[in-house]
């Protein structure tokens, strides 16, 4: 089984910040993908071409509701229903790495490899005319110019909580096998068949326990004279936002 490289995101520690989508718009603008078009940026309809997108949502019942930071872009599935459909064959897999990339001088713009993907993650830049999507940085991870500790996607990079890891997740040694292994990792939407490489590491589920007999009522620290703030007073102390006279 030959290599396979992909991310996995932690949800349980992605905060939701959109650092990995800046950063992934600056290097891809600026690098060989580039340039993404925004349309109308700071207009009243603003569109864009972004390769990874944040979604955030709330899930459960008041009161027991959280708030999940939903990170996605291209999960470079290892059975691409975006590369049969092409009819230019601009959409394929790369077999040394498994990266599904777009060739921008086959594309023709068709919208087929969209529809097929149930994912959504693929961007028409209207501008040309072209399908992008997420690259996994390919111009940078394979860069000998760069340092290796800086040989990965522009996403990982930024991630301030580090929920965003890379690797080859065919390799069983590897971080990201490892720790889909230990956290139970899994795939988006796995029943369709694409076997995404890209995979989610789940929340861990915690409640908060308190001992009653841990709970100290402390006195309110604006107590004056024994009196709680806004009861009547004497001596000059204010009443109901006013002064006595």
């Amino acid at each position: 089984m030959g290599k396979q490289l992909a991310l996995v995101i932690d949800l349980n520690v992605c905060v939701g910040c959109h650092a990995c989508v800046t950063s992934c718009k600056q290097w891809n603008t600026s690098g060989s993908a580039g340039p993404l078009l925004d349309d109308n940026a700071y207009g009243q309809d603003p569109t864009g071409t972004f390769f990874n997108r944040v979604q955030t949502f709330e899930v459960g019942e008041y009161p027991n509701t959280q708030t999940v930071h939903f990170p996605k872009s291209c999960l470079h599935c290892e059975d691409p229903p975006c590369v049969p459909v092409c009819p230019t064959g601009a959409s394929y897999k790369r077999a040394e790495d498994g990266i599904v990339l777009v060739d921008y001088d086959k594309c023709i713009g068709c919208k087929y490899c969209a529809w097929a993907c149930p994912y959504g993650v693929r961007e028409l830049d209207e501008q040309r005319q072209v399908m992008t999507k997420c690259t996994l940085c390919v111009d940078r991870i394979h860069d000998k110019s760069l340092p290796e500790a800086e040989r990965k996607p522009a996403c990982v990079m930024a991630c301030p909580t580090n929920a965003r890891l890379f690797g080859d997740v065919h390799d069983p040694d590897s971080e990201v096998s490892r720790a889909i292994a230990e956290r139970g990792g899994y795939a988006l939407m796995p029943e369709l068949g694409t076997q995404p490489a890209n995979h989610y590491l789940p929340r861990r589920r915690t409640e908060a326990s308190t001992d009653p007999q841990q709970i100290v009522r402390e006195t309110n620290p604006l107590r004056v004279d024994g009196r709680e703030p806004g009861q009547p007073s004497r001596g000059g102390l204010p009443i109901g936002g006013e002064w006595e006279h």
